[in-house]
């Protein structure tokens, strides 16, 4: 049913109720208006009766009330009643002497309380139906009882006008008619309210959402209904506004989340999986059993256990939980965020060189401490030494001094060299100041630096290059690099009978790259230390060289000058024959 239909019905059984009243009130209030008149025509006939009856001092009441009733019509019952209740007359019936007593008839118990009394019922003498009246007339000690008949004249008479049902129905269909154009009125604003929200929005070619073409303000009524759909509209266009703007930052955090380091996956509150990126896929086959492409297996995947554990024990409380998981060499930590509509989700990370970098450091420091701390008691015990006065001889005073000094100049040697690799460490996420500089240059002034120190220990330092070759290149770290190869050529290529050896250092082109090569013909360097030779703090033979001031990390500078110009240091040894330490640059 149409909202104006039922409008409509509304309003139609309202009036019709209220209609049926009034003509139900009237019709009553007719009827006892007509029957009061009626009732005072018999008054009247009462009182013509009470008047012969006492005018007629010779007769009794019988006889009077017999000359009496051949006064009135005759269809019109005459009854004298004394106050006991017996009857004295009756023009109807003959044996009225025979009648029931009639006190408690309820006309004449009306008459006995009020005066007078009416009263419509069926005669249990003739079984006719009649319209009583009685009057009480106390100085008379009797009632005179009239009646007519209620025959189909006397209900005519007592039936109400139909004028007025008339009139009512008149009025009644002008109202159903105005009821019918007030209801449609107002229903064609409900409908335009209902096609509104009914009506799909416009979309435009970028796919904005909008009311419908149609839907004007000015297409609507001027009243409160056209007023709420105006606000309709008002909030369809806020609420395409605020729509647009969620979805912009929607597709923001899907790019952010597509480009995170980290794998995420979101789940519903029924841990349905609702969205994730492509590395929580690489993560999860990385650490699951089986490779598979469904990231709802991370909550049954036996290596995932302890947080399926977290999820289905967890109390309301708990909206966090964190573990990691070793797998294939690498670690992960998985997280658990838990939101407050039980939605949650789940993040992996690949912290292997995080926690690499923290065991470096951490070994790192060990590796400081030790280092300086063996200087630093040598210095401490020597100083204690000389504060108590241990010697008044100058060269034990001198001997003890120069024992702090060289322990000074070690220590020294170390946090330089650790600096050196910091500032290393920084420069390896920034682009390099590279300049195109000929290969012969920076060998010959790397030489330059060593060949003092190296004469100092009987060796001759020799220059091999093939003419011509240019590399890009900081000139200034890749001297340091050819520095250190050749001081440590120098240190532990030296003859040990003091006779002259020799260190060679060269460059040569191999495609793409250029290989600096420093060779040496010492002892070499056994097979089980050469995969940690380029290792911070890493030492062959630690009682020499820490006799020679080595510091431990010259390798470990070579190798970072390497990496951050994107090549590499290897090293090639054969004990008794020497070795041989190859930088490869790109050229």
């Amino acid at each position: 049913m149409k909202y104006k239909h039922r409008l409509f019905l509304y309003f139609v059984l309202i009036f019709a109720l209220f209609s049926a009243g009034i003509l139900l009130f009237e019709r009553l209030y007719e009827k006892k208006i007509k029957t009061e008149a009626l009732q005072d025509k018999l008054d009247a006939y009462t009182e013509i009766a009470n008047t012969a009856i006492s005018s007629k001092d010779d007769l009794d009441s019988k006889d009077a009330a017999r000359y009496v009733s051949a006064l009135f019509p005759d269809n019109l019952r005459f009854t004298l009643i004394n106050d006991n209740g017996d009857v004295l007359y009756d023009n109807v019936v003959s044996d009225f002497a025979l009648l029931e007593n009639h006190a408690k008839r309820p006309e004449i118990l009306a008459a006995s309380s009020g005066g007078t009394g009416s009263n419509i019922r069926i005669s249990a003498s003739n079984k006719t139906k009649y319209l009583y009246y009685a009057k009480h007339f106390a100085e008379n000690n009797y009632y005179i009882r009239v009646a007519l008949p209620y025959d189909i004249r006397l209900h005519h008479i007592l039936q109400p006008g139909n004028l007025f049902l008339y009139f009512l129905i008149f009025v009644f269909l002008l109202v159903l008619f105005l009821i019918n154009y007030v209801s449609s009125k107002f229903g064609k604003s409900i409908r335009q309210v209902l096609n509104l929200m009914q009506t799909p929005p416009n979309i435009s070619e970028k796919g904005e959402h909008s009311p419908p073409l149609w839907a004007t303000e000015d297409v609507f009524s001027s009243d409160e209904l056209g007023e709420i759909a105006g606000k309709i509209i008002a909030n369809y266009r806020q609420l395409n506004n605020s729509r647009q703007a969620l979805a912009f930052e929607r597709e923001k955090l899907l790019q952010h989340v597509h480009s995170s380091e980290e794998g995420i996956c979101f789940f519903t509150a029924e841990a349905v999986v609702e969205f994730y990126n492509g590395l929580f896929i690489q993560y999860l086959n990385t650490i699951a059993n089986e490779a598979n492409g469904n990231a709802a297996i991370v909550l049954s995947d036996p290596a995932f256990e302890k947080v399926s554990n977290f999820l289905q024990t967890r109390n309301k409380t708990e909206h966090y939980f964190e573990t990691q998981i070793g797998r294939h060499g690498k670690i992960f930590v998985v997280r658990v965020n838990m939101f407050d509509d039980n939605s949650f989700e789940i993040i992996i990370n690949d912290i292997t060189s995080q926690e690499k970098n923290r065991l470096l450091k951490q070994e790192m420091t060990g590796n400081i401490t030790h280092e300086l701390r063996t200087p630093v008691t040598v210095i401490k015990g020597f100083t204690e030494a000389l504060l108590d006065g241990a010697s008044d001889d100058p060269a034990t005073l001198a001997r003890f001094l120069g024992i702090i000094l060289r322990q000074a100049n070690l220590m020294d040697s170390i946090i330089h060299d650790l600096l050196y690799l910091s500032r290393l460490d920084d420069a390896a996420g920034r682009a390099l100041d590279r300049r195109d500089t000929p290969a012969l240059e920076i060998i010959e002034n790397a030489v330059e630096l060593c060949r003092a120190r190296a004469a100092e220990r009987g060796v001759l330092i020799k220059i091999n290059a093939e003419p011509g070759l240019h590399a890009s290149v900081h000139s200034g770290l890749l001297e340091q690099a050819l520095v250190n190869l050749l001081d440590n050529a120098a240190k532990y290529g030296a003859s040990p009978d003091g006779s002259e050896s020799v260190v060679e250092v060269s460059a040569h082109c191999h495609g793409d790259t250029l290989a600096f090569e420093v060779r040496d013909y010492g002892p070499g360097i056994p097979e089980e230390h050469r995969i940690r030779l380029f290792e911070r703090f890493y030492r062959v033979d630690k009682g020499r060289s820490r006799e020679l001031g080595g510091t431990g990390l010259g390798l470990a500078i070579v190798k970072h000058i390497a990496l951050i110009h994107g090549g590499s240091v290897d090293v090639v040894s054969e004990p008794g024959r020497g070795s041989v330490f190859t930088l490869t640059l790109p050229k």
